[in-house]
């Protein structure tokens, strides 16, 4: 037996287990469900699309707008050359910004529209249309001008703002280095102040620091953000902002090497490229100075001591990039949903329930089953990133970080919500485009039918702006440190002594797990007897179990790194052996506030059918999450077999209940026509042959 291996560990937390059931069970025939006193709703599809659009109604219809004008370029993606292309999405991205929907989140002094918001909104419907369009204003306005806004300061405001807002003046973000991604605080890159010219030199020390995979920069970017290790009289203070010019009138200038990444999985509208910098001198000013000063005479300056904390205070402010990514995925994920359950209802496919008309694919059960919980999670998804971003425009509309009267721990509770969201909605958006493109059979292989783009383009997403593992352990690290002051200055192994040295007690108490058995049990109309089948469609039953899957795993984790260390192993090799464990805590917590958000989104409406729809909705969501996890509720007791068939068989009845509101649950996402393109598809019926 190893020696090193984590020991496991027994539960240490009360279990309720199942007792037989005290009722007549149900056959499982997959058939019969109690459906008695079910009328079906009507969808008001004006007024669901507007419960969906939210405050930013006409922000989102200016953009639909604009997206209808630029339809050509989806074809364009098809038919130009790679390099015209990126022309064409240029010329696009700046036409789009003089009609205002990309500066919304800038202040209006420099030409924007104040409302941070109203940015997150605008950037989301742009994710209707073509991708490339919508990464390439994710980097001009999101991260480029997102990082002058953020990191610097008047100076910069006034010498940036009004050009990058209009389109005048193109930039990047060069962060990411081939050796290094998620670790930005390892980047090589170095900025050596130079006292006697008062003048910062960059340079790129080895190949493993080359600025790799930015956008924008292997074609059209004149300024750089470039993030780098500040070294001021010999003395390392790690990772900071700078402004570099990479081109003058086209041309890059000397001391920079740029080299484009050549053609990618997808986005090939978006000039991806490599960055050198030899020696490169920009003066004192170019540093983004918000958290951080260079004296002339070279004495390093900030508000803040503590470098971990200052670092992650400033990568803190560039949270709205994860927030937008989210958004965009889940919004992709509504075109694609849009197209498949169109052509689901229009697609005749053997005669199953009549002679002489084959059947439409939507009245299918398996093809129900396929396509109706990803619309339900589309929804479910949907409210949660509006949660996201109305947290995001709250605390970003407030002081900042340094300023009196700042929240750090809204800070650090909108960073988290924001990676758990952004992980959730761009897995999502992987796996129902995925299957509604096989939902569309042959057809949905064809380009004009956008799948073949929605694919490529969206595929990044689960990578960019953070890759969606890492960003669920930072989740984790917040879930187990409670957002403790100690939060921003621990590392994995930080988190791993830091959570060691807590009292099991304390783990427990703190995740209340007890206490949330005995709710848990509370919610079930008879007690201990698991298996009836009432209660299933009680939010508080659905939100019980899923805070007891969370807290449980939650104390798990904790237990694990804390018997590791005890025992005496690295605490690295501990962490890594229950990392799967970590990934699934934070996966279960985000899990939960989406279907909160969900919850609390259906009780807030007034009685009615809009309300019934979002509560049918909402219902599949709950019950397939559960049922996608069934082995680990039953494993730990919260559900016998009996009862696990009786989720699926509430499932499928819901799904017999959404069918005939489908294509009008579309519908209310709004996606333009133009975008939907698929005329194969969606424009006449189509029968069994092709």
């Amino acid at each position: 037996m190893a020696t090193d291996q984590v020991p496991p560990i027994a539960d240490e937390i009360p279990t309720v287990q199942p007792e037989s059931p005290a009722v007549e069970r149900v056959e499982d025939d997959g058939v019969h469900a109690d459906d008695s006193g079910y009328r079906q709703p009507s969808v008001d599809v004006s007024a669901l699309r507007a419960l969906l659009d939210g405050r930013y109604r006409e922000v989102r219809d200016l953009v639909r707008a604009n997206l209808a004008e630029h339809a050509q370029v989806l074809l364009d993606q098809e038919q130009m050359t790679t390099a015209d292309f990126r022309e064409r999405v240029r010329d696009v991205v700046v036409l789009m910004a003089r009609t205002g929907q990309t500066g919304m989140g800038f202040p209006e002094e420099y030409g924007g529209g104040g409302d941070i918001g109203a940015s997150i909104a605008a950037f989301e419907t742009l994710a209707f249309g073509d991708l490339s369009v919508l990464v390439k204003v994710g980097v001009q306005f999101g991260l480029f001008g997102g990082a002058i806004l953020q990191l610097g300061t008047r100076s910069h405001h006034d010498a940036y703002l009004a050009d990058l807002v209009s389109g005048r003046t193109m930039g990047c973000f060069a962060m990411t280095e081939s050796g290094h991604g998620s670790n930005v605080q390892a980047l090589g890159t170095v900025a050596t102040y130079d006292a006697e010219t008062q003048e910062f030199v960059i340079t790129t020390p080895d190949e493993a620091s080359r600025k790799d995979y930015i956008g924008n920069a292997a074609a059209h970017a004149e300024l750089a953000v470039v993030f780098a290790q500040l070294e001021v009289g010999g003395e390392r203070h790690g990772v900071h902002a700078f402004v570099v010019p990479v081109r003058d009138g086209g041309r890059v200038v000397d001391g920079v090497r740029i080299e484009d990444c050549g053609p990618k999985m997808g986005l090939n509208g978006v000039d991806n490229g490599r960055i050198w910098f030899d020696a490169v001198r920009v003066p004192r000013t170019a540093l983004l100075n918000q958290f951080a000063e260079v004296t002339p005479e070279g004495r390093y300056l900030s508000p803040i001591d503590n470098p971990h904390k200052r670092f992650f205070t400033m990568l803190g402010t560039l949270v709205q990039g994860r927030v937008c990514v989210g958004g965009a995925g889940i919004n992709a994920a509504k075109v694609a949903l849009t197209i498949a359950t169109r052509y689901a209802e229009r697609r005749r496919q053997f005669e199953a329930t009549s002679p002489d008309e084959e059947q439409v694919l939507l009245d299918y059960g398996m093809h129900q089953r396929r396509l109706l919980p990803l619309l339900a999670r589309t929804y479910a998804l949907h409210f949660a990133q509006d949660v996201v971003s109305g947290q995001l425009h709250e605390v970003f509309s407030g002081p900042g970080p340094t300023e009196p009267g700042s929240d750090e721990h809204a800070r650090r509770v909108l960073e988290s919500r924001a990676a758990g969201t952004k992980a959730l909605g761009t897995w999502h958006a992987t796996r129902t485009i995925q299957e509604c493109r096989e939902a569309c059979g042959g057809a949905g292989y064809l380009s004009e039918n956008r799948f073949a783009a929605l694919k490529a383009d969206t595929d990044v997403f689960t990578t960019f702006e953070g890759d969606n593992h890492v960003l669920l352990q930072l989740v984790a690290k917040g879930l187990l440190t409670d957002y403790a002051g100690e939060f921003e200055d621990m590392d994995q192994l930080g988190m791993a002594r830091f959570v060691a040295g807590l009292a099991v007690e304390t783990v427990v108490e703190r995740t209340a797990v007890h206490k949330l058995v005995q709710s848990v049990r509370d919610l079930l109309p008879s007690g201990d007897t698991w298996d009836q089948e009432t209660g299933l469609l009680d939010p508080n039953y659905q939100l019980a179990m899923l805070r007891f899957r969370e807290e449980h795993m939650i104390g798990s984790v904790a237990r694990r790194l804390k018997r590791g260390i005890d025992q005496g192993m690295n605490p690295g090799a501990v962490f890594s052996r229950v990392q799967d464990h970590v990934i699934a805590a934070a996966r279960a917590h985000t899990e939960r506030l989406v279907l909160e958000a969900f919850v609390a989104k259906a009780a807030e409406l007034p009685d009615g059918d809009l309300k019934v729809t979002l509560n049918l909705l909402c219902d599949l969501h709950a019950l397939t999450t559960i049922e996608a996890d069934r082995a680990w509720f039953m494993e730990h007791g919260r559900l016998s077999s009996t009862r696990s068939k009786a989720i699926s068989r509430e499932v499928n009845a819901l799904c017999r209940k959404i069918r005939p509101l489908a294509v009008d649950l579309v519908d209310a996402f709004g996606v333009p026509e133009e975008m939907l393109r698929s005329p194969e598809l969606l424009s006449w019926p189509v029968g069994s042959d092709g």
